[in-house]
């Protein structure tokens, strides 16, 4: 005989030589799963450089403290931590029930972090547990082991790309393809038909085109079967069971068996051998497996591709813009019903479907019910390094009172990118409106076939909590923090007690050496005024207005242009709530309330999650003239580089948008990309000289009938309006929101008088009647114009003296010939340039209805003067407001309130 040689073939194949013929090829297990666990590294590094931070995640669990399953989990974390995974292990005690072990499993599959799972069998527990059932409970996206129903049924099927294939029989696969053996029309023999290895081997072998047998226990004759075996899988759990003579010559055979017989000649007195007899297997076969080191490290190995594949898989599904959400097309009634009973005829989807959908993990998402849900800040920690999507800012002309559809066209362009152009695409609108004039007015919310649903719901989105419920807890708990807030300050020095303190020249540091008078005067100077004026803030959220004086409040606008939570709370802090008796401004922060504030207010940070009529996703947020810096951040990150997020902003050009331009994104650092300027031949009648439209009175003739005429004079403010629009250097596409009573004439007469002021195209919208189908036509004008990349500017500099840049608003987007300021708005303005705001962005507060203060004049209106009866510096929220119209209901709020602050401390705020 000659002496036994191995030759090396490669890929983790050995033959072995034994005289002048070979006798076996050994496939080493070793070899092949370490290639595969350096294929695996590669992917996960790979995973991590498109996604930094991000690891994919195994879990394995495990009941009791059995030595051989503590084995089994000891190779498996060694394995994951070489591949790049983080591996975690559960281990419950033998006292574990069924149900502590089921909401452990529960846990593991809300948990985003976690991509596989595995329930360590035999469960060694002191109660009765159904292995099938706890099996069954792990979700089929993380059974990594494949051992679940229902990716059984896949495999079973035939659905090999879309189950996780038990980890034994794949790895057993993995070997036979090793050889170069082709499966398809081969006979193969599967001994064994257990749910681990017998039975989907079986499936795999038969979906892979042979020929299968699967022998078991009852089977007679299974040498005779074995000899017939071109490809021979063994799974039985009985040592050396085959022997070698049964086996045909030159099959391949996998023996999967681990098993222990006595040796002497071992330490342990044992040794490992396989259900194959590998000693004469290995004269009769071409290919074998030995045991150990075959298909042992390949189970391993196929347990870490098996988790690295559900990474990639969840990677896919939750990258930003790659959305798998299902619309809904809807088909508009004649004579169309009302807004309520569309609403009640098209339910939504779950809103923790629509959630998954949109890329947000369980935990990012806490739902208020089935059709809303915040949605939390540290999404963006997640989604930090990823692209942001297309930037669409919605404005509009000068409307009637009776509004023209500027947020029905808002979420129209967003279903007609979502649904029917099928791009990723966000809306993002401001907190809804109440009804005005016995509904004659839209709520901000859409209406007809382009609204937001439930209906009845929107109202209540007001995400606080600055609804009625959440306000009420905002006054109990600040008048609760009242009554303590001063003991706590005599008994601890703070640093904005000592400020507090010398503003009202006292010096002192030691809060038990104050005197009554001065404990008084500290009191009232502060705490009271502080009061008053923050339960006056929460008075106008609780009423609900929507007047101009109190969209401009500054808890409002610090909430909508806070830019995360440690913003937010540094906004609050240099809010300015007072005035000490000496003139000092006094900030929250000198009181010490800041922290209070912010804990209050964090949760109106969130943006509420919700979905419009067709099903595209919409974030209804608190407003400071347009949707806040937080939806619209999340928005674009959500949508992915190639999505679109449609930002409502109130009111026309000259007032909204110029806010958003030259406020929200200085705060935001957000450039948008389009502009859509949405027009209604009703308003532009109205500017043309027509009769005064009223809310709640019908329309006159003028409007319902076609007047070119009419129409074409108005047109001038249209002109005006693209101009307000474009003064930014963005692309602008005209939307004109087309009404029943308009004719075709007038409708071609606007599209081609805005087409010939330079817009980038006009476009007619019928969404409010036919959903997103009624605005494709400018959701494709969108698209294209998207694609100009113009530089964006602002409008004025901050460093421009503040005189300056209020004449620039005023001149550029109104068209005002000056601005003239009364004795008491110089005197405040004065004041707010030494103490340091004059770098500030102004917020000019004037009638929505007018580009001028004057709501009565209409159309273009010229050579006249801009009056600033009042100024105040919002300090928190970044930018000085100029009071140039006021309601009568904010003369009665301001006059009352002046009332109290200067019965309390003699002195009114500055």
């Amino acid at each position: 005989m000659f002496p036994s040689t191995v030759l090396k073939v490669g890929h983790g194949v050995r033959r072995y030589w034994d005289g002048p013929r070979a006798i076996a090829t050994v496939i080493s297990g070793n070899k092949t799963s370490q290639q595969v666990r350096e294929q695996l590294k590669k992917e996960v590094a790979e995973m991590k450089s498109q996604l930094p931070g991000f690891r994919p995640g195994l879990v394995v669990l495990q009941v009791g403290d059995r030595e051989d399953s503590n084995l089994y989990i000891s190779m498996k974390l060694k394995a994951a931590a070489q591949i790049g995974l983080n591996a975690k292990h559960i281990r419950l005690p033998k006292t574990a029930t069924e149900d502590e072990v089921l909401r452990n499993i529960a846990a593991v599959n809300e948990n985003p972090e976690a991509h596989g799972l595995i329930v360590q069998l035999p469960l060694d527990s002191v109660h009765p547990i159904d292995t099938e059932k706890v099996t069954n409970a792990v979700t089929p996206e993380k059974d990594v082991d494949g051992l679940s129903s229902v990716n059984a049924g896949r495999l079973a099927r035939g659905d090999l790309q879309d189950c996780f294939i038990p980890c034994t029989p794949n790895g057993c696969m993995k070997l036979i393809r090793q050889t170069g053996v082709s499966v398809a029309g081969r006979n193969a023999v599967v001994i064994g038909r257990s749910k681990i290895v017998g039975a989907p081997m079986h499936d795999l072998l038969l979906w892979n085109h042979a020929t299968v047998t699967c022998c078991h226990s009852k089977t007679p004759d299974l040498a005779a079967h074995v000899g017939g075996a071109d490809i021979l899988v063994v799974g039985a759990g009985k040592a050396e069971m085959v022997k070698g003579d049964w086996i045909k010559e030159g099959a391949v055979v996998i023996d999967c068996g681990i098993n222990y017989i006595p040796d002497s000649s071992r330490p342990g007195g044992k040794r490992v051998v396989g259900d194959v007899h590998y000693p004469s297997a290995k004269e009769r076969a071409k290919y074998i497996t030995p045991v150990p080191g075959g298909v042992g490290p390949m189970t391993v190995a196929m347990l870490m591709e098996n988790t690295v594949k559900s990474a990639q898989r969840f990677l896919q599904n939750y990258r930003p813009g790659n959305w798998s959400i299902s619309y809904k097309r809807v088909k508009s009634q004649k004579p169309q019903p009302s807004d309520a009973q569309i609403s009640h005829s098209c339910p939504g989807k779950p809103i923790g479907q629509l959630a998954k959908e949109v890329g947000l993990f369980p935990k990012e998402v806490e739902p208020y019910g089935a059709s809303r849900a915040k949605v939390r800040l540290d999404v963006l920690n997640r989604l930090n390094k990823q692209p942001d999507g297309k930037y669409v800012v919605v404005t509009g002309i000068t409307p009637t009172p009776l509004g023209e559809g500027h947020s029905t066209v808002v979420l129209g362009l967003a279903q007609a990118l979502g649904a029917h152009l099928n791009v990723s695409a966000f809306a993002c609108v401001g907190q809804p409106s109440p009804p005005s004039s016995f509904g004659s007015r839209g709520g901000a919310v859409g209406g007809g076939y382009s609204q937001i649903i439930p209906i009845e719901e929107v109202c209540c989105s007001k995400p606080l909590g600055l609804s009625i419920t959440g306000t009420y807890t905002f006054v109990h708990l600040f008048i609760k923090f009242q009554r303590i807030c001063f003991q706590s300050y005599v008994k601890k020095v703070t640093e904005g007690f000592v400020t507090s303190l010398q503003k009202l020249d006292i010096v002192k540091s030691d809060p038990s050496t104050l005197t009554q008078e001065e404990i008084r005067r500290f009191y009232w100077s502060t705490f009271i005024v502080s009061f008053i004026t923050i339960v006056s803030y929460v008075i106008v959220n609780v009423c609900g207005l929507q007047d101009r004086a109190f969209l401009e409040n500054e808890i409002m606008a610090v909430l909508s242009l806070s830019t995360s939570p440690r913003d937010l709370q540094h906004r609050l802090a240099k809010m300015v709530v007072a005035a000490s008796q000496s003139g000092e401004l006094v900030t929250t922060e000198d009181l010490g309330v800041s922290a209070v504030l912010a804990l209050l207010l964090n949760n109106a940070l969130k943006p509420c999650l919700m979905q419009t009529l067709e099903g595209t996703p919409a974030f209804v947020h608190i407003a400071h003239d347009s949707p806040s810096v937080m939806a619209d951040k999340i928005a674009l990150k959500l949508v992915g580089s190639q999505g679109f997020v449609v930002s409502d902003t109130a009111h026309g050009a000259d007032v909204g948008m110029e806010r958003f331009f030259n406020i929200t994104c200085r705060s935001s650092g957000l450039q948008p990309d389009v502009v859509v300027l949405v027009v209604t031949v009703r308003a532009l009648k109205m500017h043309g000289g027509g009769p005064r439209i009223r809310a709640g009175f019908p329309l006159p003739l003028q409007y319902l009938q076609e007047n070119l005429e009419l129409l074409l004079k108005g047109c001038s403010h249209l002109k005006k309006q693209v101009d307000n629009a474009m003064s930014n250097g963005l692309p602008v596409v005209v939307a004109v929101n087309v009404f029943s009573s308009d004719t075709e004439a007038e409708l071609e007469l606007v599209c081609n008088q805005a087409r010939q002021t330079g817009v980038f195209d006009a476009v007619k919208c019928t969404n409010w009647s036919h959903g997103g189908a009624g605005a494709l036509a400018l959701a494709q004008s969108v698209q294209k114009a998207a694609e100009m990349r113009r530089p964006f500017h602002f409008l004025y500099d901050l460093q421009m003296p503040v005189i300056d840049k209020i004449k620039k608003v005023a001149q550029s987007m109104y068209g005002a010939k000056d601005v003239e300021f009364s004795p008491k708005a110089k005197e405040k303005l004065e004041l707010y340039i030494k103490q340091g705001f004059g770098s500030f962005p102004v917020c000019i507060a004037k009638t929505h209805l007018s580009l001028s203060n004057d709501p009565e004049l209409k159309g273009v209106p010229v050579d006249f003067t801009l009056p600033i009866t009042d100024v105040n510096a919002n300090v928190g929220a970044n930018f000085l407001c100029l009071l140039a119209d006021m309601t009568p209901f904010a003369r009665f709020f301001l006059l009352n309130y002046n009332f109290y602050v200067n019965n309390i401390t003699g002195k009114g705020l500055p």
